[in-house]
């Protein structure tokens, strides 16, 4: 099974395309996850998305 860190991953990826709903999601997940895997989402996210999204890397990931 699965982790929900797993789970959230693969959606950022399917709405990775449009910066409104990569946006949404990555928020949600924020408020899902536990602290630790913040973290975790947090690199994935930068090594994964910095050169397409950091606007909105920086934006959701200021308050953690």
């Amino acid at each position: 099974m699965a982790s929900m860190l797993e789970y959230i991953k693969i959606i950022l990826q399917k709405v990775s395309f449009d910066r409104r709903l990569f946006e949404k999601e990555l928020r949600k997940a924020i408020r899902m996850l536990m602290p630790a895997e913040v973290k975790r989402l947090r690199l994935w996210c930068y090594e994964n998305y910095s050169a397409v999204h950091l606007p909105v890397l920086n934006s959701c990931f200021t308050l953690t």
